[in-house]
């Protein structure tokens, strides 16, 4: 029983990603408004991608902007990657928990406002030569 156990967790671990990848959690910007900036960078390097989002004037560009760059120092630093030869690989928004809010409105009601969060991930890869 432990030897499967062990070769299930071995086959796992030989199964996952080894690329770099950076997470913002819990962003207060809909991820809706994020996916238009992530557009925008996927397939580009990793300077190009800085540049777009440093004079991009949409809503989550910085917070975006700041996992990407993230991303690059988690590769430098713990894969020994070049900057340079980095690309963006994969680029995602996925949604997070909702801020419930109410609205009051006319005879005693309320109407629901959900405040939206994001879950932002960019994970990057070497170029192809």
């Amino acid at each position: 029983m432990a030897s499967n156990m062990k070769k299930k967790t071995q086959k796992i671990a030989e199964s996952a990603d080894k690329r770099p990848y950076a997470t913002a959690k819990y962003v207060r910007i809909s991820p809706y408004k994020v996916r238009t900036v992530l557009a925008l960078i996927r397939g580009k390097s990793v300077e190009e991608a800085a540049a777009i989002l440093a004079y991009c004037n949409k809503g989550g560009s910085e917070e975006v902007r700041k996992v990407l760059l993230s991303a690059a120092a988690n590769a430098e630093h713990n894969d020994g990657m070049d900057r340079s030869d980095l690309i963006v690989a994969e680029a995602f928004a996925n949604g997070g928990p909702h801020l419930k809010r109410m609205q009051p409105v006319s005879k005693g009601r309320g109407h629901a406002i959900l405040k939206r969060t994001s879950h932002i991930t960019v994970i990057l890869d070497a170029k192809k030569i």
